[in-house]
């Protein structure tokens, strides 16, 4: 069975996958860093004066992390920085969502959208389902980089 989820085929795949996640949910944030810092602020977890840093910093750091991934350099550090930032978002959006909170999740598209309250809680509920596909990717190609004991 291990040798079948960490054949090399499939290992390069998760990383190429994962990889170009992060840098396709990168790029938007980073053409329009005041979108991305609305974004960040309407999650209410920050205080104001941190949100332009978060912003302007988060994507690039985004990006590093899938283009080392795609590239197939220092996986395990790319890795463990996507799983923590999956794991801060999901808490995030996990927090909003159980405190009724309903936010676009700024992921992909920083753009506002005009929906209900009650979609953007049900998509705040299947992003949750996603970003837990996206942890299960990241286990997977911080545990393919392990050295051979």
């Amino acid at each position: 069975m291990r040798e079948r989820l960490f054949h090399p085929w499939l290992v390069v795949r998760v990383r190429f996958l994962l990889g170009l996640v992060f840098l396709v949910a990168a790029w938007p944030k980073l053409l329009d860093p005041p979108g991305f810092a609305k974004a960040v602020a309407h999650y209410d977890l920050l205080p104001a004066v941190l949100v332009p840093a978060v912003a302007l910093t988060l994507p690039w750091l985004e990006a590093l992390a899938g283009l080392a991934l795609v590239l197939g350099v220092w996986i395990r550090a790319a890795a463990l920085w996507a799983g923590l930032m999956l794991l801060a978002f999901t808490g995030a959006l996990g927090f909003n969502l159980a405190r009724g909170h309903a936010v676009d999740c700024g992921c992909f598209d920083v753009a506002e959208t005009v929906r209900t309250d009650a979609e953007r809680l049900a998509d705040m509920r299947s992003l949750l389902l996603r970003d837990a596909g996206l942890l299960l990717l990241v286990l997977h190609a911080w545990s393919a980089a392990r050295k051979p004991e």
